[in-house]
């Protein structure tokens, strides 16, 4: 199979790595990622300034290309002028911390598996859930699981699959399960500091984690040690309100 790596930690990240590592001996193996962090970017791409792409090598062989852009830009430079046939997989991650509700907005390594999807190719973003000494092993091995669960089921036009690992060792982990993306959010708090200058500037602190789910939501059950498989789509109509205002007169015309 030819498979896409990206993601949204850079490059050169240990996560990208880990799933390469795995990964290579069986597919052919592409790396098309972001050069620095583009961390919480979401589904931004880059249209005031150009798109630079530079090969990268490691141990005199070459690795990947690493884009100056956004995770999405990753993924359209790939499909549309590196390759000269799609891939068969677009794989983003392994992500350092967990994309569960809302967060998933904001997401690089969410939105790069979304790109793929809507250039109709097999997507999935893959994150494990902890930001401290992450240990990447058993997410990127699982890897070859979604790869088959993606083959065997398919997926539906413009769908991809949204995989959090609790970063646990692999007997500590109780199951995997199908949830819905949930509501749960931080609540986030930004503090006002100087520079030796004397100019102002602020620094996001102070998150909290709000849990507003049911036990099909994705962070409830990441947060009983399950890996979360969350099918999600770039359609953002919200169909029950739809429904809902069709019953209300429109806005008069001016």
């Amino acid at each position: 199979m030819k498979i896409l790596l990206t993601n949204d930690d850079g490059i050169h990240a240990p996560g990208l790595f880990a799933l390469y590592e795995v990964l290579k001996s069986d597919h052919e193996v592409f790396i098309v990622a972001p050069e620095s962090e583009m961390s919480a970017v979401g589904h931004a791409i880059t249209l005031t300034s150009p798109i630079r792409v530079q090969e990268v090598r490691k141990n005199g062989i070459i690795y990947g290309y690493a884009v100056k852009g956004t995770p999405a830009d990753c993924v359209k430079i790939a499909v549309q002028e590196l390759f000269d046939s799609p891939p068969d997989i677009v794989l983003s991650g392994i992500n350092v911390g967990a994309n569960v509700g809302v967060n998933i907005l904001y997401s690089g390594t969410v939105s790069a598996a979304t790109e793929g999807a809507f250039l109709g190719i097999r997507s999935a973003a893959i994150s494990l859930a902890t930001l401290k000494d992450p240990d990447f092993r058993f997410a990127a091995r699982f890897s070859k699981e979604i790869i088959r669960f993606m083959l065997e089921s398919g997926l539906s036009d413009g769908t991809a699959l949204n995989v959090n690992i609790p970063a646990l060792p692999p007997e500590e982990i109780t199951g995997v399960c199908l949830t819905r993306q949930g509501t749960s959010r931080f609540e986030e708090h930004f503090e006002r500091r100087n520079d030796p200058r004397g100019n102002v500037y602020y620094w996001l602190t102070g998150e909290k984690f709000i849990e507003n789910g049911n036990p099909d939501n994705d962070s409830v059950a990441l947060r009983q040690n399950r890996i979360t498989i969350t099918p999600i789509h770039y359609d953002l109509t919200c169909e029950r309100e739809l429904k809902r205002l069709k019953s209300f007169p429109l806005p008069a015309k001016p």
